[in-house]
C-alpha cells in the first residue's frame, strides 16, 4: 500500500510540474510608457531637469480636492527604466503575475528616436526571453501636455506627421533591430506593429493612397528581410471621422472600408478614456466593454479586447483639478478582465490577445505596477484571471 501511494504521489508531482511548464493560454499585453529615464531629448524641450524623466511629475503631484489619491507612490521607488537590471525585475514580476507581453510606446521625431532606451534596456535584460514585446508607433504630436508647469498645453515640440522618406528610414531600423528578435510578438508568424494615430500617419504620407503604398512597401521589406510579412494593427479612438483616415475628400463611407483599403489586420484600444467619458470606474468600464461587440460587428478584421486600470492625469496639470475616474479597485478591474477573457474565449479563431493600459502610466494614473495604496493588488487580479 505504501509503495502504491508513493507511485500515486510521484505521478501527481509529474502532472503538476507539466501543468506549471505549459505556456500561458492568453497573451496579456500591457502598454509601456517609456518616460521614466533621462533621455537627452528631454533637455531639448526643457523638461524634467531632475534627470529622472517624468517621475518628476509623479513625486511633485499634490492632491487637488478632498479624497484625491495623489501623489501615487510606487513601491519600487522612482527607478531608472533604462537600467537592464531594473528591467530584469520588471520582467520577472510581470511574468509571475501573468503579464507576458509588453507593448512599448515607440517614438520617432525629426529623424531620430525618442524614449527608445527603455525597450533597448528590456532587450539587454538577462531574462528578456521570458517575455514577448511589440511596438506601438506613438505618432502623435509632442506638445506641452507633458509639461506640468505649463497651463497652456498647445505648445508644439515635434510634429507627429512623418514624411515617406523618414518612414522608410525608421522602418529599416525597426526590421533590423526589433522585428527579427526571437521574442518579438507575432500573429500567424508575422511581427505585430501598431499605429497610434492612423489619421496622422495618412496626413504625413500625403493621402490615403500614398499611405497604402508606404504600408505595402513596408510589408515587402519585411518579406525581403526573411520575415513572413507584417501584421499592422490600428488603435481605435472615440468619435472617429467617417473614415479612419480623417482626410477630407476620402470617399470611403465606413471606417471598415479604410481598414480594408490599407490592409490593416487588427484593431485594439489604448485607453478607455479615448471613447468613453470619465466617470465612476464600474460605470466607465461597463460602458467601455459594451463596445466590444460593436467593434466586432463593425469591422471585418479581428478586434482585441482592451481593459484600462484607471485615469487621473492631474500630475501633468498645474492649477485646478482635471477630471479623474473614481471608485477604482482591483476587484472591479478583475471583473473587466474576466469580460475580456470571455470575449477572447468566444473568438477562438483569432489570437488570444488582451491589451491593458498600462504597466506604468503613472502620469495618467493607469498602471499595474505596485503602489503604496494597493500593493500588488492589480497584478494579483491579472494572475487570478489569466494564470
Amino acid at each position: 500500500m505504501k509503495r502504491f501511494l508513493t507511485i500515486i504521489l510521484a505521478i501527481a508531482a509529474l502532472f503538476m510540474a507539466a501543468s506549471c511548464s505549459r505556456p500561458q493560454k492568453y497573451d496579456v499585453a500591457a502598454y509601456i510608457w517609456p518616460a521614466y529615464h533621462n533621455d537627452p531629448r528631454w533637455a531639448e524641450i526643457g523638461l524634467f531637469p531632475d534627470g529622472k524623466g517624468e517621475w518628476e511629475a509623479i513625486y511633485n503631484a499634490k492632491p487637488k480636492y478632498e479624497g484625491h489619491r495623489q501623489p501615487r507612490v510606487p513601491l519600487w521607488g522612482y527607478y531608472d527604466e533604462s537600467d537592464p537590471k531594473m528591467q530584469e525585475k520588471i520582467i520577472s514580476t510581470a511574468t509571475k503575475y501573468g503579464v507576458n507581453t509588453f507593448i512599448f510606446d515607440w517614438y520617432w521625431y525629426d529623424g531620430r528616436p525618442f524614449l527608445e532606451d527603455a525597450v533597448n534596456a528590456f532587450l539587454k535584460a538577462k531574462n528578456c526571453g521570458k517575455m514577448k514585446f511589440y511596438l506601438m508607433w506613438a505618432n502623435h504630436t509632442a506638445n506641452s501636455y507633458w509639461d506640468r508647469h505649463n497651463p497652456d498645453k498647445s505648445q508644439v515640440y515635434w510634429r507627429g506627421e512623418t514624411s515617406r522618406e523618414s518612414f522608410d528610414g525608421f522602418t529599416d531600423h525597426l526590421i533590423r533591430d526589433y522585428f527579427k528578435r526571437p521574442n518579438y510578438y507575432t500573429i500567424d508568424g508575422k511581427p505585430v506593429f501598431a499605429i497610434y494615430e492612423l489619421s496622422t500617419f495618412i496626413r504625413g504620407m500625403g493621402g490615403i493612397e500614398q499611405a497604402k503604398d508606404a504600408l505595402d512597401a513596408l510589408r515587402k521589406k519585411c518579406v525581403d528581410a526573411g520575415l513572413p510579412g507584417l501584421h499592422i494593427q490600428a488603435i481605435l479612438w472615440n468619435a472617429l471621422p467617417k473614415t479612419l483616415s480623417g482626410v477630407p475628400g476620402d470617399d470611403n463611407d465606413t471606417q471598415d472600408n479604410t481598414v480594408k483599403y490599407l490592409g490593416l489586420e487588427s484593431l485594439t484600444n489604448y485607453q478607455w478614456c479615448h471613447f468613453v467619458p470619465l466617470k465612476e470606474y464600474q460605470e466607465w468600464g461597463e460602458e467601455a466593454v459594451a463596445k466590444y461587440d460593436e467593434f466586432d460587428r463593425d469591422f471585418t478584421v479581428p478586434y482585441f479586447p482592451h481593459v484600462s486600470v484607471d485615469w487621473d492625469n492631474n500630475p501633468r496639470f498645474p492649477g485646478p483639478a482635471t477630471k479623474a475616474v473614481t471608485g477604482v479597485t482591483p476587484e472591479k478591474f478583475e471583473g473587466f478582465l474576466r469580460k475580456a477573457k470571455a470575449y477572447v474565449d468566444a473568438h477562438p479563431d483569432q489570437a488570444p490577445l488582451v491589451t491593458i493600459n498600462a504597466w506604468n502610466e503613472w502620469s495618467e494614473g493607469s498602471y499595474l505596477e505596485p503602489d503604496e495604496d494597493y500593493g500588488y493588488g492589480f497584478l494579483e487580479a491579472v494572475k487570478r484571471v489569466f494564470r
